[in-house]
């Protein structure tokens, strides 16, 4: 039995069955002709028959006779770990956490208290608060850290231990203890768990003559999700006299979800009846096809869809709809190439095995998954585009190229900017987040003034230094590598080499600096977005996706119909 076909990126399960020799027999991969594919041969079978028989000697051999006692569950989990492994990263055996985690991912439902929890400088920190929920009906904040969970101090415990022990069934208590900047001692807050609801759409706001709507994930509402906040845009454009000039879809760091809210979401905008995606599995002539079922929502308005590197699965089945029905312009950079479908299937004991069975194909016939890497001392190719494929030219429906290889390409490429090496030592630090704590816990509001860049950035290089931060380049951390070599070798005869360190040290340091002068406007703006966010993270949203290059390049082309229109021609 087989749920809705699900391919989140991401995830990855790992579990435990008792039956573990029951399952294999069940699910040995063998085609059979009630699902339309090649008959088994006799070889087919005894190959399988003998395979499990072995498996099943080997189990049993090591769990009774080995030197020391072993643990058989984890054995046997290690063993269906390996199996899986030779197969693809996407296809994985899930335990009753697995299963549960799932079902949260696709549903966008879980029993809770509506918060997102993170790690900064080895503390547990809340990092997001639901609205409407038990957390932020109690008054927790951003910033809040997590000492105890039901009595028991959280210190050196797993992130995922602590999401455990937080969760529990609906109408149930948990006890948070909770310390605050600014505030002496830690509180216990005493929050009754309900269904949390996690939208997809994360953000849907109103840029001048455009609308903006982040998704971030494709559950069971989200096309629900998606109809509303666009509703809403166009309820706000009428309200404000301005007429509704085009639509930013932003779908990077999308990691995908379920098919069928896929096809979906594409139907808000593709005529109905259009081809979306086509799945073609082992021994399937023709697979199977999915269109549109409804009337679109905005059939005629402009559309601007950005993707990157972490769009995946249906981000790139909507992103590969759009581009091939000239519906609207791919904006971003080439998409992760996430095109192999997974089937649920249940199996004894509350576990389920997700199974790649067929692959994804966009309306031209462009197989969206990338060549995956081949594990180490396997003699198979794992699924994945020709090399030829990645040359190959397809075609629009107004008959604009495109090709194969796997990912979509944008029509439009637009990189994002990568973080500094000093911006990245600032983050893994978690100097932002700890500074945004130190300015919450003493402004009750917000400074506008205090946002000014140049105020901004000399308070945060004051709270830094207040933390004796000490920050080395690549070159610079090579170079005093270099030193220990050379003092290792030479010890104390280095004088020959001393002054062309001396200089290649000032030199480096003379790029760092000016290297950290240039990052000044970044750092300020990393600061920034943090700072709004402790406060209000619908805000801060807004904030980034204003000062965001690859979403600004969407709303000029949305607002030079001219530019747009030439996009999509041959």
């Amino acid at each position: 039995m087989t749920r809705n076909p699900f391919d989140f990126a991401a995830f990855r399960g790992r579990g435990l069955i008792a039956a573990a020799l029951a399952a294999a027999a069940m699910s040995t991969g063998l085609p059979t002709a009630e699902a339309g594919k090649l008959a088994p041969t006799k070889a087919d079978w005894f190959s399988a028959g003998r395979s499990i028989e072995l498996l099943g000697e080997v189990y049993r051999e090591v769990a009774e006779n080995y030197v020391d006692p072993v643990d058989v569950s984890e054995l046997m989990s290690a063993g269906i770990d390996g199996m899986l492994g030779r197969l693809d990263p996407y296809t994985a055996f899930l335990d009753e956490s697995g299963t549960q985690e799932l079902d949260e991912l696709t549903t966008g439902h879980y029993a809770g208290i509506g918060i997102t929890l993170g790690f900064v400088s080895g503390d547990l920190y809340i990092t997001s608060v639901i609205d409407g929920n038990a957390a932020s009906k109690a008054g927790l904040l951003i910033g809040d850290r997590i000492v105890s969970v039901n009595g028991t101090r959280v210190r050196n415990k797993s992130i995922d231990d602590v999401r455990a022990a937080i969760k529990g069934p609906v109408g149930s208590a948990v006890r948070l203890g909770i310390e605050r900047p600014g505030r002496r001692g830690s509180r216990e807050y005493r929050l009754t768990r309900a269904e949390v609801k996690v939208d997809t759409v994360s953000y849907a706001g109103l840029f001048g003559s455009v609308g903006y709507i982040g998704m971030n994930s494709f559950g069971e509402h989200s096309c629900d999700e998606l109809r509303s906040a666009l509703q809403t845009l166009q309820r706000q454009a009428a309200e404000g006299s301005v007429p509704l000039q085009g639509l930013v879809l932003d779908l990077r760091g999308n990691p995908g979800g379920l098919l069928n809210a896929a096809v979906d979401v594409a139907g808000v905008f593709l005529e109905k009846g259009s081809k979306v995606v086509s799945t073609i599995g082992r021994g399937s002539e023709n697979g199977q096809v999915y269109l549109t079922t409804t009337a679109p929502l905005a059939p005629s308005l402009p559309l601007a869809l950005l993707i990157d590197g972490e769009s995946a699965s249906a981000s790139e089945i909507v992103a590969g709809a759009v581009q091939e029905h000239d519906r609207g312009l791919i904006v971003g950079e080439v998409s992760f190439g996430k095109g192999l479908v997974q089937s649920i299937i249940n199996l004894p004991y509350d576990h389920l095995l997700k199974l790649t069975t067929s692959k994804y194909h966009t309306p031209s016939g462009r197989l969206i998954q990338k060549p995956l890497p081949q594990p180490e001392g396997s003699r198979k190719v794992l699924v994945g585009p020709s090399v030829v494929d990645s040359t190959r030219v397809y075609f629009t429906g107004r008959h604009r190229k495109v090709f194969g290889g796997g990912g979509i390409r944008p029509d439009v490429i637009v990189r994002a900017p990568e973080h500094s090496e000093y911006e990245h030592a600032l983050d893994r630090k978690g100097f932002f987040f700890a500074y945004a704590n130190s300015y919450r816990a003493i402004h009750e509001r917000i400074d506008a003034q205090d946002l000014q860049r140049g105020r901004l950035l000399a308070d945060f290089k004051r709270f830094i230094d207040g933390k004796r931060f000490s920050w080395r380049s690549r070159s610079q951390q090579a170079l005093d590598s270099l030193k220990i070599v050379i003092g290792k070798e030479f010890g104390k005869d280095v004088d020959w080499v001393a002054p062309r360190l001396g200089d290649l040290e000032k030199e480096l340091s003379a790029r760092a600096s000016k290297g950290l002068a240039g990052d000044s406007l970044r750092i300020a703006t990393a600061v920034r977005l943090e700072l709004l966010r402790h406060y209000d993270e619908k805000a801060a949203r807004r904030s980034a996706v204003e000062v965001d290059p690859v979403a600004a390049k969407a709303f000029s082309l949305l607002t030079d119909p001219a530019a747009y229109r030439s996009l999509l021609k041959p």
